[in-house]
C-alpha cells in the first residue's frame, strides 16, 4: 500500500461529480479552466476545480481561482491539491492563485501549501431586488487565501 500522493488531469464533468458527493456546502461548478485529482493508492481520493476569479476586481487575465476542493478526507490530500493548483497555473503562465474559505474554518491546509492570507470579505447574499436570486451557498463572512508566483 504506497503512502504517496500523485496528481492527475480530470475533466469538469468528473471534477463535478466528486463535489457533488464529497462538498460540504458548494454545488458542482459551471466552467473551469483546468481541474486535477489527487490520487492515492490508483483511486482518486480529491479533486480541485481551478477557473477564473469570481471578483470582477481579481480577474485581470493574471489571476486564477480555488473554485471547488473536496476530498474523501485522505491525509494531506488538500494541501496537496492546493500546492499542486497552484503550479499547474503558474506553469500557464498566471501570476497568482486565490481562494474563499470560511472564517469559520482555520486555513490550515493553504498554509502548508504556501498560501497565505490576504483579505476577509463580509458575507452577503447574491441576490438584489433587481435580480433576485435563491441563495445556495454560505453567506457567512469568508477569508481570501493567496499564492504568487
Amino acid at each position: 500500500m504506497s503512502k504517496e500522493l500523485f496528481v492527475v488531469p480530470m475533466d469538469l464533468e468528473s471534477a463535478n461529480d466528486w463535489v457533488s458527493f464529497f462538498h460540504r456546502h458548494h454545488p458542482p461548478v459551471v466552467g473551469h479552466k483546468f481541474s486535477l485529482g489527487c490520487v492515492k493508492d490508483n483511486d482518486i481520493v480529491g479533486v480541485v476545480i481551478v477557473g477564473r476569479p469570481v471578483s470582477r476586481v481579481r480577474d485581470n487575465g493574471w489571476t486564477l481561482e480555488v473554485t471547488r476542493l473536496a476530498t474523501d478526507g485522505t491525509k494531506n490530500a488538500c494541501s496537496f491539491l492546493y500546492g499542486a493548483a497552484a503550479r499547474a497555473g503558474f506553469a500557464l503562465g498566471y501570476r497568482r492563485i486565490g481562494t474563499y474559505i470560511l472564517a469559520s474554518e482555520p486555513g490550515t491546509t493553504l498554509k502548508a501549501a504556501g498560501w497565505r492570507q490576504i483579505g476577509e470579505v463580509k458575507g452577503r447574499s447574491w441576490s438584489a431586488p433587481s435580480r433576485p436570486r435563491v441563495d445556495r451557498h454560505p453567506t457567512q463572512d469568508k477569508l481570501l487565501f493567496e499564492r504568487s508566483a
